[in-house]
């Protein structure tokens, strides 16, 4: 966070505390709320024990102490504090809206909320643009539960889809976000800095968007849970595109029932996105159901021992993971899927041509000077010492230089794509193994942050790219450590498989108990109003 940052933020906070008074905040200094969870949460609400607003006040004083190291969060929400004020006058009234009723989130910077915030992207391109009008659909969704959006956070600028070496977790309006294990590592992209906050106990849980591995492989590097859904289960109205054939927005959380109440949460059908109102019927009305201690029980799993790398640590430490699996009742079938690299240039070529007609749309409709791709690379250009002092904008200029989506090119690597992914791959395997889903590493241990040369291979595994192009679900979840740096595990199966990827990551979860917060941070903050 910078300084300036911190400043807004404090003259905020403090405007705001003389006008609430002291009564709201009368909690027992240096209680420590790390690692709490919504249902912890709601219980000490419910009881008198904790206010909405104390709950904020905590999370922005944290912000306030801990986020200049990580550069995890862009701004917070000014209105925070009046938002939280009005549920607890709720609750006492009697109304609760849904388990995350006065619950902190965070959302990441692409996605449109129609407040005092920017939507931005992490591009100093987008601050001056005209405000969205709305919010995007799954932040009404979120509002209508009673949840309080607390703030934008960092992100691999245009999430990650600037340069082909280009830093995860670095833009050019929040800079460098950094792991809260390690600060010298990566915290992956792009929902870098939504992976970083909720790792480090910076809110209750948050939402970031992938389009291949962007929730998955932060969440992972970051030590939390992540939960990529089945394309169409979440609204991608009002989210600042990538590719319309995979984007979607994902819960991330520290548990697996947080990141399941989260997800609840977000879900509904939008009449302007044609896949939610085709997945309507796939829809649970409350996926917490399949929270199961033996949801490990009887199934079979396809184990994907080619995205395994050669770490003798980290096979070390999947082989142990597969032993929980085992313990639990699983049945695990080694399997191998076909043309990975193939799938891997078709899923690029779709990338490219979506990414330029879906971001001139997206900027067309918001308005503003800047209303194409080819107007943000000139952008770039002329405020290069800004936004490209360690890397370019090659996938810009490679997206511009394509044509519209009726190009043989792109429709034939779309078919190609979908069809080595889904009919040839996921499909084919779990109908061949009769399997529920497969288990594959979702990372080795970060690398190192560099500027310069960007991310290189260190600790990236492309577990996420079978389920991103097919639109299916994937699920990460916390399986240990290597050398203090967190590895996850992902789960992953055919569309709408998510009931059966849940039950089985809670009984994981369960019985591994990989989380651990981060160490060198405090663990107690004063939960009265923000210094």
């Amino acid at each position: 966070m910078q300084i300036s940052q911190i400043i807004t933020l404090l003259s905020v906070l403090l405007i705001a505390a003389c006008e609430q008074g002291t009564e709201e905040v009368a909690l027992e200094n240096n209680i420590s709320l790390d690692e709490v969870t919504i249902t912890s949460l709601q219980e000490m609400m419910q009881a008198g024990e904790l206010s909405s607003v104390q709950l904020v006040n905590y999370y922005l004083n944290r912000i306030i102490e801990i986020d200049p190291q990580l550069n995890s969060i862009l701004e917070i929400n000014p209105d925070a504090i009046e938002i939280a004020q009005n549920l607890d006058s709720e609750r006492l009234n009697g109304q609760i809206r849904s388990p995350l009723h006065g619950i902190p989130v965070l959302l990441k910077d692409n996605i449109d909320t129609a407040d005092n915030m920017l939507t931005t992207a992490g591009s100093l391109a987008l601050v001056d643009a005209p405000l969205p009008l709305e919010d995007a659909f799954m932040v009404q969704r979120l509002k209508a539960a009673g949840a309080i959006i607390l703030g934008k956070t960092n992100l691999s600028e245009w999430a990650n889809f600037r340069s082909t070496s280009s830093s995860s977790g670095w833009s050019g309006r929040g800079g460098q976000a950094r792991n809260p294990y390690v600060l010298d590592r990566t915290p992956c992209g792009s929902s870098a800095g939504s992976g970083v906050a909720v790792a480090a106990n910076l809110t209750v849980v948050a939402v970031g968007t992938e389009t291949d591995g962007s929730v998955v492989c932060p969440a992972a590097m970051n030590g939390i849970v992540g939960i990529k859904p089945t394309l169409g289960l979440i609204s991608r109205s009002g989210i600042i595109p990538i590719a319309h054939s995979q984007d979607t927005a994902g819960p991330m959380a520290r548990t697996v029932t947080d990141a399941t109440l989260l997800l609840n949460a977000m879900l509904g059908t939008d009449s302007t996105d044609a896949l939610t109102v085709e997945a309507e019927s796939q829809l649970s009305s409350d996926y917490t159901l399949f929270l199961q201690n033996d949801g490990l029980s009887g199934k079979r799993i396809g184990v994907v021992r080619q995205l395994f790398i050669n770490d003798p640590a980290l096979n070390e430490l999947l082989e142990d993971q597969l032993d929980i699996l085992r313990q639990g009742g699983a049945t695990l079938v080694n399997v191998e899927f076909n043309s990975i690299e193939e799938l891997a240039n078709a899923e690029f070529e779709v990338l490219l041509y979506e990414f330029k007609n879906d971001l001139n749309q997206y900027l067309q409709q918001r308005g503003g000077e800047y209303q194409s791709l080819e107007q943000l690379i000139q952008f770039n250009r002329d405020n290069a010492e800004s936004e490209m002092p360690y890397f370019a904008q090659e996938l810009f200029e490679m997206a511009q230089s394509k044509g519209d989506l009726s190009d043989e090119v792109y429709l034939t690597s779309l078919q190609l794509s979908k069809e080595l992914a889904q009919a040839q791959g996921i499909d084919a395997l779990i109908a061949e193994y009769q399997l529920d889903a497969f288990v594959a590493p979702s990372n080795g241990a970060a690398g190192q942050i560099d500027l310069e040369n960007g991310d290189g291979s260190e600790g990236y595994i492309p577990s996420s790219s079978l389920a991103a192009v097919a639109g299916y679900p994937n699920i990460t979840i916390p399986a240990g450590f290597i050398n203090g740096l967190p590895i996850g595990i992902s789960f992953f199966g055919t569309a709408f498989s998510e009931p059966t990827l849940l039950a089985i990551a809670y009984d994981y979860e369960q019985r591994g108990q990989a989380r651990r917060a981060p160490t060198f941070l405090k663990s107690s903050v004063d939960t009265s109003n923000p210094r």
